[in-house]
């Protein structure tokens, strides 16, 4: 890459140029099972859901221009507000069920589905109004509602009911404010501004960096451990390299029980092995290290279980696997470690195949969605629940440690689910499914004229919160 000066500051002038790491956007399709970050910030700008993420990843109204929850948490009351889709026709309470029911019935490929079991039925009150009647209590329903993949589409198609429209299509399509029919002067709404409008670009970190540092765009976002070494080469003005306290799981889960693997304490000795800090160091100073899965209690009634080993130094750590694997019978023991392209994944599997190899594992990197043995896992959780974290971390969990997720998941009041994620908690520690190091690393770059952009937990930041208001 080429080294070029930093960025200070581009004119509040023209439009808003965006760069998302991933794919160019396309129009989401609520059963694809995974969608990157420039398919998010198209979906969440052109097709909202009933609510949304603000600019700091709070709550603020979308379809829903108010809501209440009655009955012990149990119902969600949502009015919606004057909307209108795409073509000019106005959003129904009939439609928006419709979609949510598409979205969430049997086999859907939606990844938030397993996480809406709780709710019981979705039914229309009046042609505003519509309930979401649950079988238990979920506090945390609506942040899965402002996710991008609970976006809003009718059947027909003809394109969402979001915040902006598609102004010129494409592989980096220009996006404008959409009119609001709700406000009492629609005409006032016309006379939009060039600096209104975002033009949203999907291409590899590299690409987007250098156009950053050229002064040709306002922000690349969806940045991650991948890409973090390139920033450096750029010269990129710190004032514009921010970093979100994303939450969320980084660390490698253990997708084959074979062989030496079969045995949990055989298990623990990889994750006794690894040092965190060299790794995360050789990244970015200061990137957080944990051992254990939960970041915090969160909506357990214990804190998080850490490993009896989690205070020790690394070199007894390594003696404790070293004498592990030194008593092992078997085959000599080579694991195959899945990983995504790009430097900073060279980096981590470098230094995780350090550590294994002090204690006398050979590894080999394959590629993702190749058969594995340990597989990376980088993913920010899009709501403050510990089941999130407890659910995401069991890819191959024995059957008592999934029966207590599944019980905590099935608690009828919060005590009992908060009792039942503590259980869940160390029944997932004592399995070893799952090798954390890390929180997510997440960075953008921004120009100082997005004056609205905010780091945050979610590590979101939608198309129309980055500039100040100023209509």
């Amino acid at each position: 890459m080429a080294l070029l000066p930093g960025c200070n500051r581009r004119p509040d002038t023209g439009r808003v140029i965006v760069s998302a790491i991933g794919e160019p956007p396309r129009l989401l399709d609520p059963r694809r099972a995974q969608l990157d970050t420039p398919d998010q910030l198209f979906a969440d700008a052109t097709a909202e859901g009933l609510v949304r993420f603000d600019a700091g990843g709070q709550i603020e109204p979308g379809l829903a221009e108010r809501w209440i929850v009655i009955d012990g948490g149990t119902s969600y009351i949502f009015r919606l507000r004057e909307g209108e889709w795409a073509n000019g026709t106005p959003v129904t309470a009939d439609q928006v069920v419709a979609a949510l029911k598409q979205q969430m019935a049997a086999g859907s490929r939606n990844p938030l589905a397993p996480f809406l079991t709780a709710i019981d039925e979705i039914v229309v009150m009046t042609p505003q109004v519509i309930e979401v009647r649950l079988i238990r209590p979920r506090p945390d329903l609506l942040k899965l509602f402002a996710q991008p993949e609970l976006a809003i589409w009718p059947r027909q198609r003809v394109g969402g009911a979001g915040p902006m429209r598609v102004a010129i299509a494409g592989r980096s399509p220009l996006l404008r404010p959409a009119i609001d029919p709700s406000q009492a002067e629609p005409d006032d709404q016309q006379e939009r501004q060039p600096q209104d409008d975002v033009r949203l670009i999907g291409e590899r970190a590299s690409r987007a960096i250098v156009r950053f540092a050229a002064h040709e765009s306002d922000l690349v976002t969806g940045g991650s451990f991948v890409d973090w070494p390139l920033v450096p080469m750029a010269r990129i003005a710190p004032t514009n390299i921010e970093l979100d306290p994303a939450a969320g799981l980084f660390g490698f889960t253990i997708v084959n029980r074979d062989g030496f693997l079969a045995d949990a304490a055989n298990r623990d000795a990889l994750s006794q092995a690894i040092d965190r800090e060299a790794l995360t160091g050789a990244i970015r100073a200061g990137w957080d290290t944990t051992a254990q899965i939960l970041p915090d209690a969160l909506d357990s009634a214990a804190p998080p279980a850490a490993p009896a080993w989690a205070a020790l130094p690394i070199d007894q750590r390594r003696a404790a696997a070293r004498a592990r694997v030194a008593a092992w019978q078997g085959d000599a023991i080579s694991l195959r470690i899945a990983m995504p392209d790009g430097p900073g994944a060279t980096i981590v599997y470098g230094r995780v195949a350090a550590s294994l190899r002090a204690i006398g594992i050979t590894t080999t990197r394959v590629a993702m969605r190749q058969d594995a043995d340990l597989r990376l896992v980088d993913a920010v959780a899009p709501y403050d629940s510990a089941r999130w974290y407890l659910a995401n971390a069991c890819a191959m969990c024995s059957d008592p440690t999934r029966d207590a997720l599944l019980a905590a998941r099935d608690a009828p009041t919060l005590a009992d689910r908060s009792r039942l994620i503590a259980a869940a908690d160390v029944a997932l520690r004592d399995d070893v499914a799952f090798i954390p190091i890390a929180r997510p690393l997440r960075w953008s770059l921004v120009a100082q004229r997005l004056a609205q952009w905010r780091p945050n937990a979610r590590a979101w930041h939608p198309l129309n919160r980055l500039r100040l208001d100023t209509n």
